[in-house]
């Protein structure tokens, strides 16, 4: 992995609560619901570029790839097929079922 692309692994990986609010922000995602890979794909790529960081589609794939098994590991992402996931972080409960704000 060349070194721009760790740097970038290192800031996903250091930020990751604040890459998930980014992410509620974005999406409808709360505990316990579906987030499919290309959603978090798009996400991790923007979430970057915000930050002055560029990187190409593919790069982006990537680094989504290898931040989503960070996620995995830390059990905040449960893998359900090969297209996503559940988000598990009950920080994002609702406050009543069907609200996800």
């Amino acid at each position: 992995m060349e070194e721009t692309t760790t740097k970038y692994s290192d800031v996903l990986k250091d930020e990751y609560i604040i890459f998930l609010n980014y992410l509620k922000a974005r999406l409808p995602a709360f505990h316990n619901s579906n987030l499919f890979f290309r959603d978090f794909h798009y996400a991790v790529k923007n979430f970057l570029e915000i930050k002055n960081m560029k990187v190409t589609y593919a790069k982006s794939e990537q680094l989504a790839k290898e931040f989503s098994e960070f996620l995995e590991s830390k059990k905040i992402l449960i893998k359900v097929s090969e297209l996503g996931w559940k988000l598990n972080f009950p920080d994002f409960t609702t406050a009543k079922p069907g609200d996800p704000f």
